[in-house]
Parts: structure tokens; sequence; C-alpha cells
């Protein structure tokens, strides 16, 4: 399945780069930037990411194991907090 149009990158290849990443240093940080460099090529217009992030996810290899996170603890739970945030005022300030 094609993922990123503008570069024509399938979902095959997105695993295959986060493997070989996985592969070649157990605890790097995955990223789609880094991803898209693996496969020599960019990000253009950006449309893609929402299903880019939702085919990295699906990879076995694209978490470490909790022993060796590269993430401090204090780090690893703002996407969480922020999330329960927005949710709490549906997108509205709390003055509003």
């Amino acid at each position: 399945m094609i993922v990123c149009h503008c570069q024509s990158i399938s979902d095959s290849d997105i695993h295959s780069a986060i493997d070989w990443m996985r592969a070649s240093d157990q605890r790097t940080l995955i990223t789609p930037g880094k991803v898209y460099r693996a496969l020599g090529k960019s990000a253009d217009c950006g449309g893609c990411m929402p299903l880019f992030l939702a085919t990295m996810r699906k990879n076995d290899n694209l978490q470490v194991t909790r022993d060796d996170n590269p993430v401090p603890m204090h780090l690893r739970s703002l996407r969480t907090m922020a999330t329960q945030e927005r949710q709490r005022h549906e997108g509205r300030s709390q003055g509003y």
C-alpha cells in the first residue's frame, strides 16, 4: 500500500527501514524523519503523516524494550497528559 504519494513510499518500505535501523542499533530512537532519510527521501507536503505514523506504530521493532528505553522517564507521559488536557476542555481554553 502506498503511504506517501509525493515520495512513492509504501508501507513495506517503512517497515523495512525500521527493521534495518533497529538491527543496526538496538537503542536508536526511530522517528519519521529518520525513516525518510533511511529511504533517501524527505517529507514533502506532510499530508501522509497520520498514515505514515500509524504504519510506523504497527511495526514490532519500533519500540525498544522497557529496560533499554532511550526516552527519559519524565518525558514518556507528556503526550498522554497533553491529550487528556485537550479532551477535558474539548479544545476550548478554560476561561471560555
